[in-house]
Formats: structure tokens, sequence, C-alpha cells
């Protein structure tokens, strides 16, 4: 049985190993068995701590550091990749998002849609207002896959109705809502639900 390979993104002010550490409760008795590759914004390098800034348009329409961002990802796709799915935490759970809108939807890659992945997974996640963005959401054949969304109904950082909305992107969500806030929830029947939607992958890719 092959080993799904998850590609991992953290939220603004995050990090690959904070991420890992924010994921272990809910992921960790998941890995060995499947491969989550949690990787930094490549802003990170500079001294800079978000994927993107929505409060920096340039004179394209573009935020600071999208182009960046952008192409880090691609080349992670064609270095560390394929990857079977992708899993965002907070402002990773909106570039997730993103990514599915520049998502080859038959798996041919090409320079429109340069990345290809099967599922996603996203918490806490919203989504982003940057002009250059809104062509990834009109590529809807891009947001055909699985989603799994889970929501903290007492989320004071992203409103729980942002997080709908991004799920309302996909064209078939599944909705995993818990108490808790800003937070990716480990509570027993998320646990149960996301490894089994996982092991339903595995399962798939023998």
């Amino acid at each position: 049985m092959r080993r799904l390979r998850i590609l991992c993104l953290h939220g603004y002010h995050g990090s690959a190993n904070i991420l890992r550490q924010q994921m272990e409760p809910l992921f960790g008795d998941l890995r060995s068995a499947v491969d989550f590759v949690e990787v930094d914004a490549p802003a990170k390098a500079h001294g800079d701590f978000g994927w993107w800034h929505g409060n920096f348009p340039s004179s394209h329409g573009a935020f600071r550091n999208w182009d960046l961002t952008r192409d880090r990802i691609v080349e992670l796709f064609e270095e560390k990749g394929p990857f079977d799915g992708v899993f965002g935490f907070s402002q990773g759970a909106a570039l997730t998002g993103l990514l599915a809108g520049l998502r080859a939807p038959d798996g041919k890659v090409s320079a429109r849609t340069p990345i290809s992945f099967e599922f996603a997974i996203m918490a806490g996640g919203f989504l982003s207002e940057a002009p250059a963005h809104q062509e990834l959401y009109a590529a809807k054949a891009g947001y055909r896959i699985p989603s799994i969304h889970l929501i903290g109904t007492s989320d004071l950082v992203v409103r729980p109705a942002d997080s709908l909305s991004l799920a309302g992107q996909f064209e078939s969500p599944e909705i995993l809502e818990h108490p808790g806030g800003h937070v990716i929830s480990a509570a027993p029947a998320i646990r149960e639900r996301v490894a089994t939607f996982l092991g339903t992958w595995q399962s798939a890719t023998t």
C-alpha cells in the first residue's frame, strides 16, 4: 500500500515546525501511514511571516509575496511531489483554497494549471479578497474535489461564516464543526472522520 503524501501549509505568523505541533493531536496517529510534508512560506527566509499580505496591493493588483508563494508552491510539487492532497490551517487554509484554482482537473499540468492533487483539508480557512486571486476562484473545475472544512463555532480570528464561504467554493464540501476557537481540532468525532477519509484515499492508491 502506497503512503499518502499531503502538503501542509501553516498559518500567518506560523512555520512548518509550529504547524507540525498544531497538527499532532489530529494527525499524530496517522504519521506511520501518511507523509505530512510541512513547509515554510518562502518569505520567511527574508524575515517575513505570511504567504501573502492583503494590505499591500501592487500596481498590478497582486498582493505582496503572492507571486513568490505561487512560484514556490509549484516548485514544491515538482521537487517533493506528487502530493495526493493539501492541508492548510488559517492563512494556509486560504492558500489551500487558492491552490484548487491552480489545480489541473485532468492531472495534466500546464502553465495555467501547474499542480495536481486530489483532495483538500482546511481548518479555520477563508476566502482571499486579493484581486489577483479572483480568477483562481473562477476556475470551477479545480474545485471539484473532495474537501473537509474544520470550523470552530467559537473562532474569533476567522469567523465561522468566512470559513463557510470558503467551503462553498468547493463542489461537495464536508463541514466538520467543533465548539472550539481558531485551532486544529482533534475532537474524537473529527479525528475519526478525518482518519476514515484518509484511509479511503489510501485504499484507493493500492
